[in-house]
């Protein structure tokens, strides 16, 4: 249970967002000021939408009964979208091969953070994948459009940073965003209690609806 919350960490909030804020930082600094709109913008569409899935079943049951999705993975789909960026400019140097390995690690790593939030019960797997999806589209966007870019370098103390983060991500205490979303969906919506799974488990399989919580 301890390693997988500890892998789970590293795709927290607070660990993923200071490494996406250090990356959006550090183009800004090489004066690649378009990339670090674009990836500031692909950031806060895929982030707007995990919300967004997750304010829409708290609030009013909206989801898919058939797959058990009640929203992206927010841990799966932060760290499948800044992991690969990362490696990517960090490998700005190497051969288009080794860049393609960064690439691909970095895909891996979201897988990983997936199966964390399955192992501990967090998420359906409908949930881990559209997460990981989703993530994918930001990072593959990203990249596809900055290799058109002229060749970029991270400074070196926006690495050291983005390591440090990462390094320090399993002992900092988990943002709670889940309380944030729950107390928002519930002003929103004006009911006195969050729709959750057990709503589904309604006679026949009916799907809920906000009136039979």
């Amino acid at each position: 249970m301890t390693s997988w919350t500890t892998i789970t960490s590293l795709g927290d909030i607070k660990a993923m967002a200071p490494v996406a804020a250090a990356i959006g930082i550090g183009l800004a600094m090489g004066n690649a000021w378009r990339m670090a709109l674009w990836w500031c913008l692909l950031l806060t569409i895929s982030l707007g939408l995990v919300a967004a899935s997750k304010l829409a079943f708290i609030g009013w049951c909206v989801g898919s009964y058939t797959f058990d999705f009640t929203g992206f993975s927010g841990h799966a789909m932060r760290m499948t979208a800044i992991a690969p960026v990362l490696f990517y400019l960090l490998l700005q140097n190497a051969s288009s091969q080794t860049r393609a390995l960064g690439i691909f690690l970095g895909m891996m790593c979201g897988v990983i953070v997936g199966i964390s939030r399955l192992a501990l019960h967090d998420h359906s797997p409908s949930e881990v994948v559209m997460g990981w999806t989703l993530g994918a589209i930001v990072s593959l966007g990203f990249i596809l459009t900055f290799r058109s870019a002229k060749t970029f370098v991270l400074n070196r103390w926006i690495v050291t940073l983005c390591l440090l983060i990462i390094l320090t991500a399993p002992t900092v205490e988990p943002a709670p965003t889940q309380r944030w979303i729950v107390a928002i969906a519930l002003y929103l919506s004006g009911h006195d209690q969050p729709c959750t799974r057990d709503a589904w488990r309604l006679p026949e399989g009916t799907p809920p609806t906000a009136s039979n919580r």
